[in-house]
């Protein structure tokens, strides 16, 4: 399976590779967060369930859960976002990643939307 780039309803990205995939928040979420100053991340290893929240970014205005769009293990968390919370706001796509979850299973992307689905969806926001 190639990589693939879904979105959520919950403004999170998921980036599908094979049984591992590397979730962050949108740009769209990010700018409606404002400046992040704190993430407080899972642990490498913790469980999470489809929808569970693991993970909050907290801002100048709130804090925000993340929400996993899949059931599995933390394989991986950015470590950088505990010194570097900014990252999230200056490359929310790529340096701001949150964590990567192996998989329970199969990866059902039948709930999220491509790119051009979230782009349309973020007009009726």
């Amino acid at each position: 399976m190639s990589e693939q780039l879904r979105f959520t309803k919950e403004h999170e990205w998921i980036l599908v590779k094979g049984d591992v995939v590397r979730i962050g928040i949108s740009d769209y979420a990010q700018s409606e967060l404002g400046d992040i100053v704190f993430v407080d991340l899972p642990s490498v290893g913790d469980h999470v369930e489809e929808g569970e929240g693991f993970a909050a970014l907290e801002s100048v205005k709130a804090v925000s859960d993340v929400y996993s769009p899949v059931a599995g293990e933390i394989a991986a968390v950015n470590e950088e976002l505990e010194d570097s919370p900014e990252l999230v706001n200056e490359s929310p796509m790529d340096a701001g990643w949150i964590v990567e979850i192996k998989v329970d299973g199969v990866v059902q992307l039948d709930d999220l939307m491509n790119k051009e689905e979230y782009e349309a969806f973020l007009k009726e926001v």
